[in-house]
């Protein structure tokens, strides 16, 4: 194995550590199971975590030319290509509760009670099925039925045949991250205009909402990115195999696994209720931090975060 596979072995099991550590603390208090902006948090944490681990396995899978049945590669990818959505539409209602805690206060607690947060949770998957419903449509309607029991390399581009297919896709892409970037910049806005009217303690916790959407709107810029790299990798493919190489592990570093771990330096650890309760659960993590132990590795994040 070389040192970019090496690379991403380590990228993955770091980051796919911190995310199983906050969901076991999300489920270790029954608080977070009634808070919305907790309840989405626990789905962003587990979409990117299984991301994480169907993509790698692909990775090592094609880095070792293994061979799978067509079907099931058509499988894997629609669940693939449900998660990749799922992330960047859960960012954009996390964004939206923060514009509602913000700006509309006195009806926080109805519109972003728990049986709201389960109909939310519920909306966002079925907007993130669309885009496989329409992938997997264009592929039923040009595969031969043949080709479902093939054996080949799993990746992205058997699902494309003609040149329609990826105009389709490119077309429901750009719509989707059109609508996102809107409301975004919408909640950034009307956040910042509460900011600079409020005073006091409402001045600080404006601020604070404001700093939290500016993360989600860079997160979810990295996750919409993301969704262009097919379409950047297949025209530096045409120029050459050495640079659509580069370009695609690039790519993969930092607009698929970079943006999995934002989530949880977002509300897992500058949330205070989250903080404290993961503090609970590591407490001989922590207790490195208190002491300021040299050589604890994460002595460094924990005074950044004092």
């Amino acid at each position: 194995m070389n040192e970019r596979v090496i690379l991403v072995q380590l990228l993955v099991l770091i980051f796919l550590s911190i995310n199983i550590l906050l969901i076991v603390t999300f489920f270790s208090k029954v608080y977070f199971y009634t808070v919305m902006r907790y309840i989405l948090f626990a789905v962003t944490l587990l979409s990117d975590s299984l991301i994480l681990i169907m993509s790698n396995v692909l990775l090592l899978l094609s880095y070792f030319r293994y061979t799978m049945q067509i079907g099931i590669c058509v499988i894997i990818y629609i669940v693939l290509v449900l998660c990749t959505f799922v992330t960047p539409v859960t960012l954009t209602a996390m964004t939206l509760e923060r514009y509602v805690a913000v700006c509309m206060p006195l009806r926080h607690g109805e519109l972003c009670s728990t049986h709201r947060a389960l109909h939310c949770v519920f909306i966002i998957h079925s907007l993130s099925s669309v885009p496989c419903i329409v992938i997997l449509s264009t592929f039923l309607a040009s595969a031969p039925l043949s080709l479902y029991t093939q054996y080949n390399i799993c990746s992205m581009g058997i699902f494309v045949f003609l040149q329609w297919q990826d105009n389709v896709k490119l077309a429901l892409y750009q719509c989707y991250f059109l609508i996102m970037c809107i409301i975004i910049v919408f909640c950034y806005v009307k956040i910042m205009k509460v900011a600079k009217a409020a005073s006091g303690e409402d001045k600080q916790s404006s601020r604070k909402g404001l700093r939290t959407v500016a993360l989600h709107g860079f997160q979810l810029l990295l996750c919409l990115i993301q969704l262009w790299c097919p379409f950047i990798e297949a025209a530096m493919l045409k120029i050459g195999l050495k640079l659509f190489i580069d370009v695609r592990y690039f790519n993969y570093i930092i607009f698929n696994l970079t943006p999995r771990c934002m989530s949880s330096l977002i509300y897992g650890f500058r949330d205070d209720k989250f903080f404290l309760a993961l503090k609970h659960n590591v407490p001989f993590i922590f207790q490195c931090v208190k002491t300021n132990v040299i050589y604890c590795p994460l002595n460094c994040a924990g005074q950044l975060i004092v």
